[in-house]
């Protein structure tokens, strides 16, 4: 991966930065006005404000196409500040409030994200999805959805089109499973903690947790947010090791703007090793440790994991408005196979690790 002075037009003044990111501020905020009015109308909001921005970007991009004078500022938004995101979600995990999960359970998740983004991946080559888009929804779907398809995609040089369909798709998934996970834990009888832990194993986001463990009780609830931690922390781990494939996964011919993944392809070769691990992958970690010394003041806790939504969000904004919708409704039949499978061998894993595990 390159450094960012590399990546981004970041010596460029900021009136030639201005009319892009402006542009996807401007999505930003009716992405969140219509949270809101979700929130208002239903007491929820089924389509978070990330996954609103990259709709509302992509439809835009479906009736303009962005000329030369957005792109500077749309292509910063899209990959500076979505891995400046990535680095500020590390203040969001704790090394104390891992451990105090317990080693058998920490490793089966481990296991159980190993597991699923393997088969994962082998059904979305099996169903003939290009390696990225693969990697994309196996990754989505076994670690943290829409973040996780976020982070790892700058590490694999994804364009907009492969995170449209991969974040279109699990988002669907992930409403149908928030909604879907109380009757499957009545039918299989599981108590608070059981059901707490298979709501932080499959369900994609905290806050997605949080709204399915609700009918499992308080325990449920802490259980799910727990679990989800920790297996938001595997996205770490994760990205690095595709950081060491990345390079063959990015050899291949360059994107022409206005896909904000323009320049951005390596040439072939070895890669220099400052490549291999990408700068935001290690501010992550320096975060984790940072947080688990206790070398992050509490008050600064909530302002970092907003800043990282915020920034998230204007990111999705600037990758939907370089999709092409095309591109995305061509590859919607074996991305939705290939997510629903996916999620139904996290699901089995899933209740596998907890019948192993008999948590009571």
């Amino acid at each position: 991966m390159n450094a960012p002075s590399q990546l981004f037009p970041l010596r460029l003044n900021g009136s030639l930065l201005l009319p892009g990111v402006a542009l996807c501020l401007a999505v930003t905020g009716a992405a969140f006005v219509l949270q809101r009015l979700e929130e208002a109308l239903f007491g929820r909001a089924w389509l978070e404000a990330l996954v609103l921005a990259l709709l509302i970007g992509t439809a835009v991009r479906s009736v303009w196409t962005p000329g030369p004078r957005w792109f500077p500022g749309i292509s910063f938004s899209a990959k500076f500040l979505l891995e400046l995101a990535v680095v500020l979600l590390g203040a969001s995990v704790s090394a104390s409030t891992i451990l105090a999960a317990g080693l058998g359970l920490l490793l089966g998740i481990a296991g159980v994200v190993a597991v699923a983004i393997s088969a994962s991946f082998l059904i979305g080559r099996l169903l003939r999805l290009p390696p990225r888009m693969a990697l994309l929804v196996a990754c989505g779907n076994s670690i943290c959805g829409n973040s996780a398809i976020a982070a790892v995609a700058p590490v694999i040089g994804a364009d907009g089109d492969d995170v449209a369909a991969s974040i279109g798709f699990t988002a669907v998934l992930g409403v149908a499973v928030v909604l879907g996970l109380p009757l499957l834990g009545l039918a299989l009888h599981l108590d608070g903690l059981q059901y707490g832990a298979l709501a932080g194993l499959t369900v994609y986001s905290v806050p997605q947790v949080i709204a399915a463990a609700a009918p499992g009780g308080a325990a449920a609830i802490q259980m799910g947010t727990l679990v989800k931690l920790v297996r938001v922390l595997m996205l770490g781990p994760v990205c690095l090791a595709l950081s060491l494939i990345a390079p063959r996964l990015r050899e291949e011919a360059d994107e022409q703007p206005p896909h904000v993944t323009a320049g951005e392809r390596p040439a072939r070769g070895r890669p220099p090793l400052h490549h291999l691990v990408p700068w935001f992958i290690i501010g992550f970690l320096a975060l984790v440790g940072l947080r688990s010394f206790g070398l992050i003041p509490q008050v600064a806790l909530a302002p970092a994991n907003e800043a990282a939504t915020l920034l998230t969000v204007v990111s999705m904004s600037a990758l939907g408005l370089g999709v092409d919708i095309r591109a995305v409704a061509g590859a919607g039949g074996r991305v939705t196979a290939t997510a629903v499978l996916s999620l139904v061998v996290l699901g089995s894993v899933s209740l596998a690790l907890i019948r192993l595990l008999e948590l009571a």
